[in-house]
């Protein structure tokens, strides 16, 4: 038999329930716009009824219900669309970083332009020809020299440029890694957090939103997978290796490397070499570290792909021009009555000449190519003649003048050496296909880059589908909650009246 006071405990436990339910909704409104926040759902189930079963319960019929009860928080979650947003997210860092980076480059190129390197040495071309139309011409000689010396520029502000974007990516390689740790520190944190808690039998919800987040943008910077642990904690692992274990992070490593100058990055004292996410891209662009047949180190990578084909036109192009000048006679040396070559390199090594002003050298590199001091210093010093088959020579000779505008068109042979060209080629045609593949990787980078950029949006739309807080949704469960707890309070009102009428009306007949 139920007690007299047994309908104001149901409609009690009603109203409590509904207000839990008007709370929870309360805090899904407040977190609308809260990044990673996931919405709570409260999942109500009906107590026990009465009398409860046994020998000598009350024989009467059916279970009279005793209220509701709150069975839990339901966090509204998807881990099947977590682990694909985690996926496509590393996908999404790699080719945004890559192709961000490839248009920085191309920047830097500036092909096609006026003021691209291609442009320039075309003018230099151009000026060797005018030379060869008028070799005794003091104008077409300034200005061959002014298009040399910009051509020289060029190449060392290109190659410069790259310098500066290499150590620019260096460190944020740097960054990049302290934002890993950061993350990792902050998931064990949690971790620590929630395992606290979930033995005691409560549900940290908002932890484990937070958490989740942090996992989310963790993703986007390397691949990682997520285990679950005891206690309502998780572990990650990175590309493979383990990165928080329970309430313990591991920690990622930078050091210097001795021999490229760039950072090495390690995890647990091993080398590390992320293949997926934003890292994997920063590293691949500035260039990794590999190891030489001859046991040295240097770096392989986009950039420093770049610097070596850069470093190979120009010692390339320095040497056929090199080549053909010191063949030649120039003014002066006619004018002396010599008919033997000036032997007169057109370009020196800009670091040697530094030490000899005298030297010969040829160019080294694209940032040590300069005009020899002597052509600075006259313009009769160009050797545009060579001797006639009479073994003659006139200031109007322009054989020589001929060979260097030549260069142009020639076909220059492979060869095994470091800076030798690796299939027959022109210079023009090398630096052509140089800026090529370039702007292919870029488009090819920029396509891949929309299509991650896609995927993780349409998945990260289906998620949201799922966890986000939909306000129109909210309202219509708040106005439920908020009538079902109007009607529990009536309730309680009919109840409290009736009670009233039984204890302060009853035995009172004839009064």
């Amino acid at each position: 038999m139920p007690s007299t006071f047994h309908g104001i405990e149901v409609s009690k436990r009603g109203i409590f329930a509904q207000q839990y339910g008007l709370n929870i909704t309360g805090h899904n409104i407040s977190n609308a716009n809260t990044e990673g926040y996931t919405r709570q759902r409260p999942n109500m189930e009906a107590t026990k009824g009465i009398p409860a079963p046994g020998m000598n319960a009350d024989r009467a019929p059916g279970l009279l219900g005793t209220g509701v009860q709150i069975s839990d928080l339901q966090r509204l979650r998807e881990d099947f669309l977590d682990v694909q947003f985690r996926n496509q997210n590393k996908f999404y860092g790699y080719w945004e970083k890559q192709s961000d980076v490839l248009g920085k480059i191309e920047e830097v190129f500036k092909e096609p332009s006026d003021t691209g390197l291609q442009s320039v040495m075309d003018e230099m071309w151009k000026a060797f020809q005018d030379l060869a139309d008028d070799p005794t011409s003091s104008s077409a000689r300034a200005v061959l020299r002014e298009r040399a010396i910009a051509v020289a520029d060029t190449f060392a502000s290109v190659y410069s440029q790259l310098e500066t974007m290499q150590t620019d990516l260096d460190n944020e390689v740097n960054v990049t890694v302290n934002n890993i740790n950061s993350l990792a520190s902050q998931i064990a944190t949690l971790n620590k957090q929630i395992a606290d808690v979930v033995p005691h039998g409560y549900q940290p919800n908002d932890l484990y939103d937070q958490r989740d987040l942090l996992i989310d943008k963790l993703s986007k910077l390397t691949d990682v997978r997520v285990t679950q642990g005891e206690n309502g904690m998780v572990n990650v692992l990175m590309e493979g290796q383990e990165l928080v274990n329970g309430r313990n992070a591991a920690q990622l490593a930078t050091s210097r490397n001795p021999q490229t100058g760039f950072l090495d990055v390690t995890l647990g004292g091993a080398p590390f070499n992320p293949v997926n996410g934003r890292l994997a891209a920063i590293m691949d662009m500035r260039g990794r570290t590999v190891t030489n047949p001859d046991g040295t180190l240097t770096l392989s990578g986009a950039i420093p792909d770049l610097m070596q084909k850069l470093d190979t036109l120009a010692i390339n192009l320095a040497k056929e021009i090199n080549d053909v000048h010191r063949q030649g006679i120039n003014i002066t040396d006619i004018k002396n009555g010599s008919t033997q070559p000036s032997d007169l390199p057109f370009f020196v090594d800009k670091d040697e000449l530094a030490a000899d002003a005298n030297t010969k050298e040829y160019p080294k590199g694209a940032k040590r190519l300069t005009l020899n001091p002597a052509i600075m210093a006259s313009l009769d010093a160009i050797a545009a003649a060579k001797p006639e088959a009479n073994g003659q020579v006139v200031e109007g000779n322009n054989k020589n003048a001929l060979d260097l505008a030549a260069i142009k068109q020639k076909l220059i042979s492979p060869g095994t050496g470091a800076n030798d060209f690796k299939e027959t080629s022109t210079l023009d045609d090398f630096y052509r296909y140089m800026v090529g593949q370039l702007g292919i990787d870029r488009q090819e980078g920029l396509r891949k880059y929309k299509n991650s950029e896609d995927i993780v949006s349409m998945v990260d739309n289906q998620r949201q589908s799922v966890s986000g807080v939909s306000i129109d949704e909210e309202m219509s469960e708040l106005i439920k909650y908020q009538h079902a707890y109007s009607a529990s309070a009536r309730v309680m009102t009919s109840m409290d009246e009736v009670l009233d009428k039984v204890i302060n009306g009853m035995g009172r007949v004839g009064l």
